[in-house]
């Protein structure tokens, strides 16, 4: 895998975390603790349609037999 590089400036406070998130889980530098909050941070909130598990979902739905709707509204109880 390749890695990149990058010159960041963090505030005291952040640097404080990048430390706790270093010490809790036992990794090597703060690079890996960017990366692990970060990648943490990521799974929340990217967006469902983005996410592999959605993607193989509908992947699935696709496969599926398509329901005839008549009257939308009424078949969804919208008014």
């Amino acid at each position: 895998m390749y890695m990149v590089q990058a010159m960041i400036d963090i505030s005291d406070e952040a640097n404080q975390i990048l430390n706790i998130v270093k010490a809790k889980h036992n990794l090597r530098d703060k690079s890996k603790a960017i990366e692990k909050v970060i990648l943490e941070y990521g799974t929340e909130v990217l967006e469902p349609e983005l996410k592999p598990e959605f993607i193989e979902k509908m992947k699935k739905r696709q496969l599926e037999r398509a329901v005839k709707v008549d009257n939308f509204k009424k078949h969804f109880g919208i008014s």
